[in-house]
């Protein structure tokens, strides 16, 4: 099948691998204009491009796709180059760019989306973080036809993932990455064979993953402590999770957390105990037993580690 890719960073490079490897016709991928990197702000191509250059592939990266908006010149290349392209599919995943009317019409069969929930659960930004904060037994990969809306197009096919107390953000991501490029392929191949059947999203059980925020970094430790290790799996590794510890100048980053039941009669915030077994902290409801942190300019440490060059006041 003839199949133009949109999709900027890792998760979606794994899914345009598996169409090439899959054998489908890719005239065309469109990705995200080259961002500053690294301490010398150097242009860098996002994981997708590089791997369409790899393949020979020819890459646009318009900054938007709306022809009556702010780079209109952008729009009418990019809709030249999907012309010519002639897909018969556009497969989206973490593209970055709204999708105008022109582009989601353009494709004999319209545009898949890859997307990293359980919809209509999580539709929105940042599902895999907010899936973990949550509390979620289980999530997924969802494959969707696209309409205007935000992840409210008719769903094609969903495979389930279990959540774990291992997982943080990074992790999941992933696995959800991989199981989405599996899921891309069974789903191009369910359409050729025309088994692939589209059901509307329910009306219930909507929830929306708003945008990580840095605001969110700081601990706020009247929260349980279960819900507070849970956000330090979902925050890793962006934006972090961060606190202050006494006799220290800055705040320090929290990469891994345990939640003890062990009750404390100290203010929230207070430091119960500090060993090698763990720095344990005071919440609203039980016991976060610190595991792994990094100083301001160092790097992650296990707690062990960490305590020795820490004088506890």
């Amino acid at each position: 099948m003839r199949i133009v890719f949109a999709g900027t960073p890792e998760f979606a490079r794994l899914a345009l691998q598996a169409l090439l490897d899959a054998g489908h016709d890719v005239p065309l991928v469109l990705t995200q204009p080259d961002r500053p990197s690294g301490r010398g702000l150097k242009l860098t191509p996002s994981p997708v491009k590089q791997a369409a250059l790899d393949a020979g592939i020819p890459v646009a990266q318009p900054r938007s796709l709306r022809l009556d908006g702010k780079y209109p010149d952008d729009a009418q290349s990019a809709q030249h180059a999907l012309e010519a392209a002639a897909p018969d599919l556009l497969v989206v995943a973490a593209y970055g760019l709204i999708l105008p009317e022109w582009v989601l019409s353009l494709p004999r069969y319209g545009c898949f989306n890859i997307h990293a929930s359980l919809l209509p659960r999580w539709r929105g930004a940042a599902p895999i973080q907010r899936a973990i904060q949550a509390g979620d037994a289980d999530t997924g990969v969802t494959i969707m036809m696209m309409d205007q809306g935000l992840d409210t197009g008719a769903m094609l096919a969903t495979h389930v993932l279990p959540i774990t107390t291992e997982h943080t953000a990074a992790s999941l991501h992933d696995d959800l990455a991989s199981l989405g490029a599996q899921a891309i392929v069974q789903a191009i191949a369910d359409l050729k064979r025309g088994v692939l059947m589209a059901q509307p999203q329910p009306d219930e059980g909507v929830t929306y993953a708003e945008k990580l925020d840095k605001a969110e970094a700081p601990l706020d430790f009247q929260q349980p402590a279960v819900d507070l290790a849970r956000r330090i799996r979902a925050f890793d590794p962006v934006p972090g999770s961060t606190m202050v510890l006494p006799g220290l100048d800055q705040p320090i980053k929290v990469w891994r957390a345990q939640a003890l039941d062990t009750p404390s009669d100290l203010p929230v915030g207070t430091v119960v105990a500090s060993s090698a077994a763990g720095i344990d902290i005071a919440t609203g409801l039980g016991t976060l037993r610190l595991l792994e942190l990094q100083k301001a300019g160092g790097k992650r440490q296990p707690v062990a580690a960490f305590v020795q060059g820490w004088a506890h006041p």
